[in-house]
């Protein structure tokens, strides 16, 4: 009895281990045969060329080089040893479809000083990636995966242990956009395009100051490290800004648009909660926690990304000038450098604000 058992036992062991076979040799796709497509990365905050609508499925092939590198990040010359992909805080928006694979080369310069990896939240299995990417300096790891989730989503650095946030807080992020196959919807099967896309990466660091108040700068990319992590422990950053430095999108960094233009705003931060806002504007359609498969919230005035996220909100502007877009926690705004700028040509429409009375004495 017992023999037949274990025959029985051994023939039901066979029949699951030839049905997970037969289920994983559906599942499989003949990526070999798929069309390839090199996508050209670009610094933030523009967004690399893409396709709204998807014209089937396909690799898309990037390349990104981790580059440590010392930034000045405000106008006091605050410096900090930036752990970069691309050179850039923060990293380069990659954008796919729905089905597309994702096939990075992730490149170590030589150079470096650290073992660095790459942790996609996109992605599905081995840590996001981040099991599979660990590199030495000198070193390069080729990784794909399969985009199965629509969305806007962070990627960044995650080699373990306290490296974890001591890299992302050093900049070490950016996202990735998984656009769905019939693009953008506002939830009731209408389309939904943009004309510009802007990346903006909202990034808080921890620089340690000296016994006079003033902020320490270091020689090596390692030398800080036991100072930082004691004022990160504190949870409160001595910056907090958008694209790596204090003022990197005002100015000559401004970003553009024409009244009657839709802007598609993408907005990342790997690491602590933000709540953009656009004065002056509002989020027609918001998708305030990244995933296009939910409907999009609309007519938003301020919208909330939590920590470890990214979210997308699209907005047609509709009057010309100068518009700020913030996190509304406005001190980190105004006193920690979280504001960018958007400059908008076209023509007034009085119909929907006038100056009734211009600024004058109030009579008696």
């Amino acid at each position: 009895m017992k023999r037949n058992m274990k025959k029985i036992s051994q023939c039901l062991a066979a029949m699951v281990v030839l049905t997970g076979f037969s289920f994983t040799a559906q599942a499989q796709t003949d990526v070999d045969s798929l069309p390839r497509v090199t996508q050209q990365l670009v610094d933030p905050p523009m967004v690399p060329e893409h396709d709204q609508v998807s014209t089937g499925q396909k690799v898309v092939q990037v390349k990104m080089d981790i580059i440590e590198k010392k930034m000045v990040i405000d106008e006091a010359g605050t410096e900090v040893w930036a752990f970069t992909y691309n050179g850039t805080v923060p990293g380069p928006m990659i954008v796919a479809h729905e089905g597309d694979y994702i096939e990075l080369t992730l490149t170590n310069k030589s150079q470096n000083s650290m073992v660095h990896n790459i942790d996609f939240h996109a992605s599905t299995g081995a840590m996001g990636g981040g099991a599979l990417t660990d590199i030495a300096p000198g070193e390069e790891v080729v990784l794909r995966f399969k985009a199965t989730k629509t969305g806007v989503f962070v990627y960044h650095c995650a080699p373990g242990g306290i490296m974890i946030p001591w890299h992302v807080a050093r900049g070490m992020s950016g996202a990735i956009t998984i656009l769905p196959k019939e693009g953008l919807t506002d939830g009731d099967g209408n389309s939904l395009t943009y004309d510009r896309a802007y990346y903006i990466g909202e990034q808080d660091y921890y620089i340690p100051k000296d016994k006079n108040g003033k902020y320490k700068k270091y020689a090596t990319a390692s030398a800080g490290m036991s100072d930082e992590l004691e004022v990160m422990k504190t949870l409160i950053p001595s910056h907090i800004v958008f694209n790596g430095k204090v003022g990197a999108l005002t100015g000559k960094g401004a970003l553009k648009a024409k009244v009657g233009e839709n802007v598609l705003i993408l907005h990342s931060q790997a690491n602590r909660d933000t709540r953009p806002h656009l004065i002056g504007g509002h989020g027609d359609y918001v998708w305030e926690r990244g995933s296009f498969i939910n409907a999009p919230q609309r007519d938003l005035e301020t919208w909330f990304i939590a920590g470890g996220s990214a979210g997308a909100a699209l907005y047609e502007f509709k009057q010309p000038g100068t518009y700020a877009y913030v996190n509304h926690n406005l001190i980190e705004a105004v006193m920690k450098g979280a504001t960018a700028i958007f400059n908008v040509e076209g023509e007034w429409n009085d119909d929907l604000m006038t100056q009734l009375v211009k600024p004058r004495h109030i009579k008696k």
